[in-house]
């Protein structure tokens, strides 16, 4: 035991300013993008966030200003595709939202999506408050309470406390599988990603995944589309307003 002791203390000599050291240098690529974009040098903050991310990992804040890059840039693309990966990671972000918004106004293509049942927009607007996180930590605390709760409603000599534990428990209960199946839902998003932005310029999409497939229509750069199959280097995809047809892949970026 004394040596297992002896060796957690020897890797974290080893290993914490290691991770001092990176964050640290997080923290300076972060500031020096920040300075490049008050100073509108937008091209060196682009540069210097997608290193960040490539070094760091995934991060709702460095989208988010990435996309802001990208944007005043006036790379209309890049900019939605980057505000919607921050969006993914931080669906309750207010600002992502008005901002992901503001670049849609940019694209070539209006999109009207289809009419969804007002029921399904109302779970989906409660669901998008929070990440995945935020729904399981909701969802453990809630049974927690639902439990507790139980325990009043079993041992609990007064009718009134009874009935408390009775009346909260159902409500915790209930706001215990919302929990999950909002944070389930927002985990398979982020694992399973079926939407993507265009990329070309324009691109047209056809009736089959081959070049002398029959014409559909023309998409332009920023459009977001939902990816239903794939076949070699064709995408299936499907649009807000419910058309389908196929395009290539190079010309889209996964969300």
């Amino acid at each position: 035991m004394k040596r297992y002791r002896y060796m957690k203390k020897i890797l974290f000599c080893l290993f914490a300013p290691l991770l001092v050291w990176s964050a640290f240098a997080q923290d300076t690529a972060i500031k020096e993008a920040e300075v490049a974009y008050t100073k509108e040098d937008y091209q060196a903050a682009i540069r210097i966030y997608e290193e960040v991310l490539g070094a760091y990992g995934k991060s709702a804040a460095i989208y988010y200003n990435l996309g802001n890059a990208y944007y005043k840039a006036g790379e209309v693309a890049p900019a939605i595709l980057n505000y919607e990966r921050a969006l993914v990671l931080d669906p309750g972000d207010a600002d992502i939202r008005f901002n992901l918004q503001m670049a849609r106004q940019r694209a070539v293509d209006k999109i009207e999506p289809v009419g969804s049942f007002f029921l399904t927009r109302w779970f989906k607007g409660i669901e998008n408050m929070g990440a995945a996180d935020s729904w399981a930590k909701l969802g453990i605390g809630s049974f927690i309470l639902f439990l507790g709760c139980l325990l009043l409603f079993f041992f609990s000599r007064w009718i009134r406390l009874k009935k408390t534990g009775f009346y909260l428990g159902i409500i915790f209960l209930i706001i215990t599988i919302f929990a999950n199946i909002f944070g389930y839902n927002q985990k398979d998003e982020l694992v399973h990603r079926d939407t993507a932005i265009v990329f070309s310029p324009t691109v047209t999409v056809k009736s089959s995944p081959d070049a002398s497939g029959n014409d559909l229509f023309i998409l332009h750069e920023g459009t977001k589309v939902y990816i239903k199959s794939t076949l070699g280097e064709w995408k299936e995809i499907e649009l807000e307003d419910g058309n389908v047809g196929w395009m290539p892949d190079k010309d889209i970026q996964i969300i």
